[in-house]
């Protein structure tokens, strides 16, 4: 049997290979975000986002400032026989302050020994990544007044262009971007190394994901895929309790919805040719968007019951456009970047009967290509235009690539 000194030295060993290959010069939005000060930390997001590199970046730090941390996966042998709980106790008794673990959802009963430990251990903090289809507020024990939670979302245009040494550029707002559409583009591609418009168009392809710049091209829709069937199989399956049958009729439905995106969905028909349920089929689109595959569009913003049927269903990243389809229709692509920028930037946004979005019940944004006109928006107030191939905007026309810099 090891003993707690010999458990101890093997984590730390196991956590300085690691750190041995941590990116340390290039790090995601959420970084400097980060609510460091909670105790206790969630952060969720999809396969691929960087949720791993970033607890190991925020780690490098930590131990730089002298906090004495420990980064441990979920899936380790060590909680073959031991619990979280167990960890938690131990390395206090190390001295420990600083405690990160990785895919939090692969570890039965988290949420119940994440009280205890908050409840144990007043002076350890522990933060932890999950996946995005985990709702951390449900699990067993009540965390609700102890935890914070934080979402880590895919590349924006911005950082897609800081990850490749093409630009690096601060965010900009909403307000400031359709305050004045030709100041803000005019001064960013004054700065590019390369024209803007190709390398927006190679992002709406396969730059959403922090492993776009070291894959070549042609592999990236074949690991998009990869993610989809992971996030379905194992990250659903754990955290719904869900069977291969369920699974099977998840991705039945992810294939009808990806045929024709973005999918008005008629619930009733589309359960009777499943073969499910109203509220089945109302459900599993619930899933499929907090496991962040799709984004639901309603009419309304605030106060959406789950069973509530969307107006429009899109997938959530241009880039799974993409690697559904070969050459999936450019205002599909269009809308679905528009909406997905939008709200991972903390925006609401809605249908809207005159245009295309509602954002913030305010404005009113129509999306199209460079000769797109007024005329649907034209006794809209407070309206504009997001218009592709266009490098700077004027009026009340705002470049498309641009709201990919507003976080």
């Amino acid at each position: 049997m090891k003993s707690n000194q010999n458990i101890v030295e093997e984590l730390v060993n196991y956590q300085n290979i690691l750190l041995t290959n941590v990116k340390k010069h290039w790090r995601r939005y959420l970084f400097t975000e980060l609510h460091a000060d909670e105790r206790l930390l969630g952060i969720k997001g999809l396969r691929g986002v960087g949720k791993t590199t970033l607890l190991l970046q925020y780690l490098v730090g930590a131990l730089e400032k002298g906090t004495k941390g420990l980064f441990v996966t979920a899936e380790h042998p060590y909680f073959y026989q031991h619990s979280i709980f167990d960890l938690a106790s131990l390395w206090v008794s190390y001295g420990g302050d600083l405690l990160l673990i990785d895919e939090i959802h692969k570890y039965p009963n988290w949420s119940r020994e994440l009280k205890l430990i908050y409840d144990g251990f007043p002076h350890l903090q522990v933060i932890f990544t999950s996946s995005s289809a985990l709702d951390l507020y449900q699990g067993e024990a009540d965390l609700s007044r102890r935890l914070d939670v934080q979402v880590l979302h895919g590349l924006s245009f911005r950082e897609y262009l800081s990850l490749n040494g093409i630009g690096h550029f601060e965010s900009v707002t909403l307000e400031e971007i359709s305050a004045d559409p030709q100041k803000i583009p005019s001064e960013i591609i004054n700065q590019l190394k390369s024209p803007i418009l190709p390398l927006f168009k190679n992002y709406l392809a396969s730059g959403y994901f922090p492993f776009s710049n070291e894959l070549k091209k042609e592999r990236i829709p074949q690991r998009l895929i990869q993610i989809l069937n992971t996030v379905l199989e194992s990250d659903l399956s754990m955290v719904e309790g869900y069977s291969a049958a369920n699974v099977t009729k998840i991705k039945n439905l992810l294939g009808v919805i990806s045929e024709t995106v973005p999918f008005e969905p008629n619930i009733s028909k589309l359960a009777e040719r499943m073969h499910l349920g109203r509220n089945t089929i109302n459900i599993y689109l619930k899933n499929l968007e907090d496991a962040k595959i799709l984004n639901l569009l309603f009419e309304r913003v605030k106060g959406i019951s789950q069973l509530q049927k969307p107006a429009k269903i899109y997938l959530e990243n241009s880039n799974f456009l993409y690697a559904f389809q070969q050459n999936p229709s450019i205002g599909t692509i269009r809308e679905t970047y528009i909406l997905n920028q939008l709200r991972n930037s903390g925006h609401l946004v809605g249908s809207s009967k005159k245009g295309d979005f509602k954002i913030d019940e305010s404005i009113v944004l129509e999306v199209g290509g460079r000769n797109k006109d007024y005329t649907q928006i034209k006794e809209v107030d407070n309206a504009y235009l997001a218009v592709d191939d266009l490098e700077i905007g004027f009026g009340n026309k705002i470049p498309l690539w641009l709201f990919g810099f507003l976080y």
